[in-house]
């Protein structure tokens, strides 16, 4: 699908010069439903494939925006069913944002204007909510500390998804009231409708 110039994250920072760019590039790629087998493909071979879930997406974001000087940090966010969501997180004018690829609309990026990552989270509460989702705990990370090649191997990168897994997370509680009002909603009506300020 790509060739290797194409595939060179220099070329595509060159194109991609700013954060929100990058997330649509990323929501013009299709999401890995892992249909043939669970994955964790590191940028370079998710941009192979053409398609990418949520970790993978932050291996692509982390790879093109290191090229203008953004640190590889993400953010584990831990759910109570253990369907974990993960995303990539950058600061601008001491502000956090993220980028994020789901197949729900709530869970992509959000523009930088979040004070702490705490309140960066929050921000993902109600749309992370669906018939048995709801985010308990997160935590900030940086890739490298991975111990993977997370730009370029070709091997499925299981020891990452593991340091995440395993990486202490700091407890999240949300209002049970709005749980429970959220919860119906889904039930009712199914995943929330894009928003304005969702990315």
């Amino acid at each position: 699908m790509w060739n290797d110039d194409c595939l060179s994250f220099s070329n595509l920072a060159k194109k991609l010069k700013i954060p929100r760019a990058v997330q649509q590039f990323l929501r013009s790629l299709p999401y890995n439903r892992e249909e043939d087998g669970e994955t964790v493909r590191s940028a370079i071979s998710a941009l192979k494939i053409g398609k990418a879930h949520c970790f993978e997406a932050t291996f692509i974001a982390a790879a093109i925006l290191e090229e203008r000087g953004y640190p590889p940090l993400v953010v584990s966010m831990e759910s109570q069913d253990n369907l974990d969501h993960v995303i990539y997180v950058f600061k601008t004018n001491n502000l956090w944002g993220s980028i994020g690829r789901s197949r729900d609309e709530g869970l992509h990026g959000r523009p930088p204007k979040f004070r702490s990552i705490r309140d960066l989270v929050r921000s993902y509460v109600e749309p992370f909510i669906d018939k048995t989702g709801r985010i308990t705990g997160y935590q900030l990370a940086n890739l490298d500390d991975t111990g993977t090649d997370w730009r370029f191997s070709k091997r499925n990168l299981w020891k990452a998804e593991q340091y995440l897994i395993d990486l202490p997370h700091k407890k999240f509680h949300s209002s049970d009231a709005q749980y429970e009002k959220a919860h119906k909603r889904y039930l009712e009506h199914g995943a929330m409708k894009r928003k304005k300020f969702w990315w």
